[in-house]
């Protein structure tokens, strides 16, 4: 079963790497995944929505895995989204995720789901688990996406014993109340990890009991939010809210400011500032204006310590 020694604290939802002119950038994988190590990263999560997995073309997805389990080279697992909206669908990208030598596959409620309804979801995802000998992990996205996956039905799914991870992207009270207590529940049975998504409240995921973070900014972030959690696991609560307000601050200097305005742009462009990335090329529609530049450069300055 899944080595879950590598169930730290932050795992990094990373973004995919593109040339310019829009083509997998395999370079770039390999010097994120040196990247990522040197921040202590020790998960990675591909193809997820940071990684704009919805917008890839199957082919680069088995090529992004392939690769970037090959430039882990065992210093970190990796995670691979196999989303998709029928079970034959899901079965194929599993096939494509296992031929690459990924650790986990995870996957969300489908986009598309006609005439759902709880026992059909369960049904998909557990049908899905049970056909692999990988780990598991489950995204949710509960009331926020298309197709509500209900708490309850994550809580039945927990009891398989290859599903050992989720990702929390809601994070309401009910929801949340309703998961951690599932994974309680199975204490001593079976490994069940439960991640925040919510990076801009490391806090308050170690509060409420979460096992850790699961973020899209982890390829900058990741060092500090590890910090901010582990200060607030360990009751250092003034020393981890002020440095929450820091990481604020920071990721609304490379996102583009409160309304979000460049979020993976920004973040690919600091990654091409460090020599990680070519280029900021994104295939969803978030783009860079150079005005925006010396606002990352100042902030990459002032956080320099947490990049490395």
């Amino acid at each position: 079963m899944f080595d879950t020694s590598f169930m730290s604290t932050v795992w990094s939802a990373a973004p995919t790497p593109f040339t310019a002119d829009g083509k997998l950038d395999r370079e770039a994988i390999f010097k994120l995944a040196d990247h990522h190590a040197r921040l202590g990263i020790r998960g990675v999560f591909i193809a997820g929505t940071c990684g704009e997995g919805p917008y890839l073309a199957d082919g680069v997805i088995a090529e992004l895995a392939k690769l970037t389990v090959e430039a882990a080279a065992g210093r970190m697992k990796v995670a691979l989204q196999i989303t998709d909206n029928s079970l034959p669908r899901l079965l194929d990208n599993l096939k494509r995720g296992a031929d690459a030598g990924v650790d986990m596959a995870v996957m969300a409620a489908p986009s598309v789901a006609i005439h759902y309804d709880q026992d059909y979801l369960y049904d998909l995802y557990s049908k899905t688990a049970k056909a692999t000998p990988l780990a598991v992990g489950i995204y949710y996205r509960g009331a926020k996406a298309s197709v509500n996956l209900m708490p309850e039905t994550v809580a039945k799914l927990a009891e398989i014993d290859n599903i050992i991870m989720l990702k929390d992207s809601c994070c309401t009270e009910r929801d949340t109340g309703i998961i951690l207590g599932a994974r309680d529940a199975l204490k001593g049975k079976t490994d069940f990890f439960v991640y925040s998504g919510n990076e801009f409240n490391c806090v308050g995921a170690a509060l409420a009991g979460y096992d850790g973070m699961t973020i899209g900014g982890g390829c900058f972030n990741g060092k500090m939010a590890r910090e901010i959690f582990e200060l607030a696991r360990a009751g250092k609560l003034d020393e981890a809210r002020a440095l929450q307000t820091r990481m604020n601050d920071f990721m609304y200097d490379i996102f583009g400011g409160k309304d979000i305005t460049c979020w993976l742009a920004g973040q690919k462009q600091l990654m091409v500032e460090l020599g990680v990335f070519s280029s900021n090329y994104c295939l969803c529609n978030y783009h860079l204006e150079k005005s925006y530049l010396p606002v990352i450069r100042a902030a990459m300055e002032r956080e320099k310590a947490y990049l490395s």
